[in-house]
């Protein structure tokens, strides 16, 4: 099993009626920003260690379960579904307790690459300098399909509340690292071994479960307003830089309805861009060349402001 070469400890903040799982490597150093990572969807704060063993060793890095991810839990009964606005409530309070009034150096990944753009444009004076992995936003959408999709929405939460909307389970460690190397096929054995404790924890049954909810999976009510997220680009102050993977992700999920073309032309709003492609790397590039990436996210800290 992958052996990590900088511990973490866990914490617990009170943030917004949760007990907010928080993962922290290092300690705070006076004068330096705090490096905070936010993973993205059905992923953890332990999926950064391959990365932050790769980076300085002198940075303090935060990093936090979202709800309803990880150790970050809802006490029963759990939410039905999920809304994005919280993630920016919950990124803000989180960095009132940590940082204070000190700004920070903020890495998203998927999700979470999309939280810190639209927070870097919504709290511009927070953030020092931002590093965005893969979070491409959405197509575009129309105002038309706001029917179709506000009753989608309820029909998924109907299928929810009947059972019929679950993560599925496993009958053992070994089962999740399988499961995440046939989804990964780059994700070295040891590195899946270590990620399945962390990624999923047997239940009452001894059936090993995904550390997510299940209303992750609803579709949100809410259509991608994209002139919305672009106002919000054009807000962010700091240096921004964007990371995509040799592997073209967005064409393997969008099939035509977005694609690499769009989402550069996307960050043309963004005052300040400077863009990286990571060779021979997935959508989970800080999986599969963490010591790549921990380079030129350690570069583009360290450049002059």
């Amino acid at each position: 099993m992958y052996q990590a070469r900088r511990s973490s400890r866990s914490t617990f903040l009170p943030i917004r009626q949760l007990d907010y799982h928080v993962r922290e490597w290092g300690e705070r150093v006076a004068g330096q920003p705090p490096l905070v990572l936010v993973h993205g969807w059905m992923d953890v704060s332990a999926s950064w260690q391959f990365m932050v063993d790769a980076l300085g060793d002198s940075r303090h890095i935060i990093a936090p379960d979202w709800r309803g991810f990880g150790l970050t839990r809802h006490a029963a009964p759990a939410p039905d579904s999920y809304w994005f606005p919280d993630y920016l409530a919950d990124l803000d309070c989180l960095l009132d307790q940590v940082a204070g009034d000190q700004s920070v150096d903020l890495v998203g990944h998927s999700m979470g690459g999309n939280v810190a753009m639209m927070y870097g444009g919504v709290r511009p004076e927070r953030i020092r300098r931002l590093v965005n992995l893969e979070g491409f936003g959405l197509p575009a959408t129309r105002p038309s399909q706001a029917p179709e999709r506000y009753a989608k929405w309820i029909d998924q939460i109907k299928a929810l509340q009947r059972g019929e909307v679950d993560l599925k389970t496993y009958d053992s460690a070994e089962g999740v690292a399988r499961r995440l190397m046939k989804t990964n096929p780059r994700l070295q054995a040891d590195k899946a071994h270590w990620l399945a404790q962390h990624w999923a924890a047997p239940d009452a049954q001894n059936r090993w479960v995904i550390l997510g909810e299940p209303a992750h999976k609803i579709i949100s009510a809410h259509l991608y307003h994209l002139d919305e997220a672009l106002a919000t680009y054009q807000r962010i102050s700091a240096p921004v830089l964007s990371v995509t993977a040799s592997d073209d992700s967005l064409g393997q999920w969008w099939k035509g309805q977005y694609n690499l073309a769009q989402y550069q032309e996307r960050l043309l709003s963004v005052p300040r861009i400077q863009q990286a492609v990571v060779q021979d790397a997935g959508h989970m590039m800080h999986h599969d060349q963490p010591d790549e990436l921990a380079r030129l996210i350690d570069a583009f800290l360290s450049q002059p402001d």
